[in-house]
């Protein structure tokens, strides 16, 4: 892991690197160097991390907040990947980039499902009161 520095990039290198972004970069590199730009310009800290580096299952359940036991669920239930070093589990952090990849598309298609759904609601509602 290493964390790099950002507070000496002009402005005007960002606004460089985003009007490339904009004009000649594909859709996921566009998304990537617009999002880094806005962290720097925003002064947030930016690490670098191995994607075959390894984490204990306490430091992931602190990672994503919430409790070992739950963690513990997801690992075996097959949902984050891990190996086992001896007797003890390690997830490698592409495998937990993976997890919190997916896990934010679900949560993004729920909410939207119950925005569908209270629209068709909202929907109904008005054409049963005109009816009335």
């Amino acid at each position: 892991m290493q964390t790099l520095e950002t507070a000496t990039i002009p402005t005007e290198q960002l606004d460089a690197l985003e009007d490339f972004a904009r004009s000649s970069a594909a859709p996921e590199l566009r998304d990537l160097l617009l999002s880094l730009s806005r962290c720097v310009r925003d002064g947030d800290e930016l690490i670098a991390i191995d994607g075959d580096a390894t984490l204990t299952p306490n430091q992931v359940a602190e990672r994503l907040g919430m409790s070992r036991t739950h963690l513990y669920k997801l690992l075996d239930r097959g949902e984050i990947l891990f190996h086992r070093v001896g007797r003890d589990r390690r997830i490698r952090m592409r495998d937990l980039a993976d997890f919190e990849l997916r896990h934010q598309r679900d949560r993004r298609e729920l909410a939207e499902r119950f925005a569908h759904q209270r629209a068709t609601t909202t929907a109904a509602d008005a054409e049963i009161a005109d009816m009335l």
